[in-house]
């Protein structure tokens, strides 16, 4: 295999996608549900890719079209044999919650001081994180990986590939349930990547304030701490949400001065201090760190805040499930504004204790006296008995909102993203 890995050192990049072939690329056919890569390795090879991958020998020439038993594991094979040529730091990010919005601010940090890689979007899985890691190059100081995970053993199968030296949970909560079975495989499945640093004798960066996550520490194993009491490497404070988060930081005898950052929530508080200790690790500069986390901006309807014609939105409909819709509406709760309106889509792939997250959402807006309508079939199915204002689909909650417009608010729009919640800025 290792003759084949050198055939992509003769080309400029790898693709597995015929839409985005370069000239001189190295093309890796994969397989999925509705597609088969195999059927385009003519059309790849025709568009200038140079050598293609195969693992259906009746395409492969030997010349310019090569086969292996399964293409993806060659992908996965060829991302780590390429990493493990580098002998720089690799930090890893998992967690339910904020682990996309923390590895964007940790690279905003850390590109004060270092050349990086970090992961594009969310490209976090068994495909994403050998395609980011395939763009190692010479030039690299570091790398930055996010790791998602939706069944047990996917964290194992990522920290293989990456062999990550650092790594960092953001929290544990409840999600893709249906995929992992329980809550304990959530548990089992994330701290996969504790296991891993300590294998790799790395360095671990967890919050302090965190039972779950202090709980479940490997022993003997370096750690970075950050959090709110006197006990951690990284100490924050909250000092407003007006909706923006303000805060402040300190470390040893260091003081920082207020950052007034560019994202809502109390949510994104532990994200920020995360970045902070990653950076400090790393020895950026505490003014630059600084400086980082008030210039970061979010987008990818991750707790953006949008002004309409008529309101003011907070946006964070790219996910959801019970524990950052409940941090989401408390946040809310705390914000002062004089109307406020939440619009809560449905939290997909919960399994079958489904009916139960939504009906707990739906008792913590009312304990909170919060204001809203819900979106989806869930929500929708238990309108009646709760009471509630709930719409089937987002075009149903459009159509009412058309006739029922509501001007001069503070919306929150956070549902999953098949709900499709951010189409409603249109009419907003």
């Amino acid at each position: 295999m290792e003759e084949l890995f050198q055939l992509y050192y003769e080309c400029s990049e790898v693709s597995t996608d015929t839409r985005k072939i370069t000239k001189n690329s190295f093309f890796i056919a994969l397989r999925g549900e509705n597609f088969d890569g195999n059927k385009y390795a003519d059309q790849a090879i025709e568009k200038g890719a140079k050598y293609a991958i195969v693992d259906d020998e009746s395409v492969a020439n030997g010349k310019t079209k090569f086969h292996v038993n399964n293409s993806l594991h060659f992908l996965q094979k060829l991302a780590q044999y390429h990493r493990n040529t580098f002998s720089i730091p690799v930090i890893a990010i998992t967690g339910t919650n904020g682990k996309t919005t923390t590895k964007e601010l940790t690279a905003a940090v850390l590109n004060k001081k270092f050349n990086i890689l970090f992961t594009e979007g969310n490209l976090n899985n068994h495909i994403g994180v050998p395609l980011t890691l395939l763009q190692l190059n010479k030039n690299h100081d570091l790398a930055i990986i996010e790791m998602g995970a939706s069944k047990l053993g996917d964290i194992k199968e990522l920290t293989d590939i990456a062999n990550p030296t650092h790594g960092i949970i953001t929290n544990i909560g409840h999600a893709h349930i249906e995929g992992f079975g329980s809550p304990e495989n959530i548990v089992k499945t994330k701290t996969e990547l504790y296991s891993a640093i300590k294998e790799n004798k790395g360095l671990l960066f967890y919050n302090s304030d965190d039972s779950v996550l202090a709980n479940k520490l490997p022993a003997s194993c370096p750690t970075q701490t950050y959090g709110t009491t006197g006990t951690a490497d990284i100490i924050g404070e909250i000092l407003e949400l007006s909706p923006m988060l303000s805060f402040q930081w300190k470390t040893g005898t260091y003081m920082s001065p207020q950052i007034n950052t560019q994202i809502i929530g109390k949510y994104n508080f532990y994200n920020m201090l995360a970045a902070i200790c990653i950076g400090n690790h790393f020895e950026v500069k505490q003014n630059d760190i600084n400086t980082a986390l008030a210039e970061y901006k979010p987008s990818n309807n991750r707790s953006q805040l949008e002004k309409t014609s008529y309101n003011t939105v907070i946006l964070d409909a790219y996910n959801a499930n019970p524990t950052s819709v409940k941090s989401a509406l408390e946040n809310f709760a705390e914000i002062s504004s004089e109307n406020k309106l939440f619009v809560l889509g449905d939290m997909l792939e919960l399994g079958e204790n489904t009916n139960q997250y939504h009906q707990e959402v739906i008792q913590l807006a009312k304990s909170l006296n919060l204001q809203g309508v819900f979106v989806g079939n869930i929500y929708s199915s238990l309108a009646k008995v709760n009471d509630i204002l709930a719409f089937d689909s987002t075009e149903t909650a459009k159509d009412f909102f058309a006739t029922a417009l509501p001007k001069d608010n503070l919306i929150l729009l956070k549902g999953s993203r098949g709900i499709g919640l951010e189409k409603l800025i249109e009419i907003l």
